[in-house]
């Protein structure tokens, strides 16, 4: 017959415990016990409230503070023993609290393991965001000090991986730095939901003692930016929500998303067959049968980290989806995908910053791959729309030309002049002007384009944001 043990959250309703296989099969302590800084918190904030509205004494309180900092200095020192015996974070803290100091018997009233769990993942989630928007700020610099290096350098822009126009190499990483500023605004947002206290929700329905729910709010730091409290509106939704759950893991999934397309990038452009960049060796191995390779794992590896992170949004949408009001234990499977997407975050963005930091560009090769006339054959259709040519007569023209060129086997700006005129009897005499690669560049200067004024101009603007 199995055994059956008691844990500090059964009641007297029950004449035996869970057996040691449920113990095993419903802890959570194995994963929540990093939320341990946070329920320390909140419990401390929580007993100063029941003080304030003299529910327990002056003195409970502050032996209940005492008793919580003993506990706090045991976990940092890693002396502490979690037991699944007690299931979760909440109940390890409190059986350990309560054979310390007395008085802790009365900390939870007014209160619920799931408004509890409920303010400490919002305080995780503030903590969360602010450290991944400090690692994003770091990438960020990192991406804009590369384009302020390579503003001279030009690379073909490219759709459907075919050679497309040119673009500047500096364009290109602003473009990953629009990605990820916009990354960067997210979890502000992200950061902004989660600042509202549900402390003083209970279980579902409030409590009928006279607490302050704007007193523990206030102690927590769910402020406004005028200091002001905010607390949930709604007990029913302040323990069922899981929307900041989904959206934080939202937001690291697009992370995720964002570094696997800069990873791709440099994974081809590392290759024999562009040539246009060298990883660092750092992040970087070699196989274990062919002596020169040098294989782009950290690129790769920023791949597949963006896989997981987005089934870490498909499981929380799944585990939500069909649950009733209010709380479900199905929930308790709700931590471990966002604090595993925190933790990948921030080594993939510490990871890419290291790889941006150390990358080799090849301007002369580059620069080689812009030079093909093909790039600059929108640019001739707009050399005929100027000269009057409606732009569809004019995309068919240089198409003409460009079949031509190939047919000769030369180069779009090598084809004879006479042989020209005569596929495209309206070409202007100065056509071959156009295939000036910085002089084509230099025209692309409007707001958003890879022109250098523009380059420069959006470099400035991006030092100044990330400087305030």
């Amino acid at each position: 017959m199995a055994t059956t043990s008691k844990s500090t959250s059964q009641s007297g309703r029950f004449t035996t415990g869970p057996s040691a296989l449920m113990l095993r099969f419903s802890e959570s302590v194995s994963f929540d016990s990093r939320l341990a800084v946070y329920d320390i918190a909140g419990s401390k904030a929580h007993a100063a409230m029941l003080a304030h509205t003299g529910i327990i004494t002056a003195e409970e309180r502050d032996a209940i503070h005492c008793g919580l900092d003993t506990i706090l200095a045991e976990i940092a020192a890693g002396n502490f023993i979690w037991s699944i015996e007690q299931e979760d974070v909440h109940m390890n803290i409190e059986a350990r609290l309560t054979a310390l100091v007395p008085a802790a018997a009365k900390l939870h009233t007014a209160r619920s393991r799931n408004d509890q769990v409920a303010t400490d993942m919002r305080l995780f989630f503030k903590d969360a965001c602010s450290q991944i928007e400090t690692r994003l700020t770091a990438l960020l610099r990192t991406l804009v000090a590369r384009a302020e290096k390579d503003q001279s350098i030009i690379i073909p822009g490219y759709t459907h991986l075919q050679r497309a126009q040119p673009v500047s190499l500096a364009h290109h990483w602003l473009a990953y730095a629009e990605m990820f500023g916009r990354d960067l605004e997210r979890f502000a947002v992200v950061r902004d939901h989660a600042n509202w206290s549900p402390l003083g929700s209970g279980a579902l329905a409030g409590t009928t003692l006279p607490i302050d729910r704007e007193f523990t709010a206030k102690a927590l730091g769910f402020v406004d930016v005028q200091g002001c409290p905010r607390v949930t509106p709604n007990s029913l939704d302040a323990v069922a929500d899981r929307d900041t759950f989904v959206e934080f893991a939202t937001a690291c999934a697009l992370v995720g998303t964002h570094a696997s397309r800069v990873s791709e990038d440099l994974i081809l452009w590392s290759t024999a067959e562009f040539g246009f960049a060298t990883l660092p060796e750092a992040f970087t191995t070699g196989s274990s049968l062919m002596p020169q390779k040098k294989n782009p794992d950290a690129c790769e590896l920023l791949r597949g980290k963006a896989a997981r992170l987005q089934g870490h949004v498909t499981m929380l949408l799944t585990l939500t989806k069909g649950l009733p009001l209010t709380y479900n234990r199905d929930l308790q499977e709700d931590k471990p995908p966002v604090f595993d997407a925190f933790d990948q975050t921030l080594i993939c963005l510490e990871v890419l910053e290291a790889v941006m930091a150390g990358l080799v560009i090849h301007a002369t090769r580059c620069e080689a791959a812009a030079s093909d006339p093909n790039l600059l054959a929108t640019d001739l259709a707009d050399l005929l729309v100027q000269s009057g040519m409606p732009f569809r007569d004019a995309h068919h023209a240089v198409g003409a030309l460009v079949k031509l060129s190939e047919t000769q086997g030369c180069a779009l700006d090598a084809i004879p002049d006479d042989a020209a005129q005569l596929a495209v009897p309206r070409l202007p005499a100065n056509w071959k002007s156009v295939f000036n690669l910085r002089s084509a560049l230099a025209k692309r200067n409007n707001s958003g384009m890879p022109g250098p004024k523009a380059v420069a101009d959006a470099i400035l603007r991006w030092k100044a944001n990330l400087s305030e």
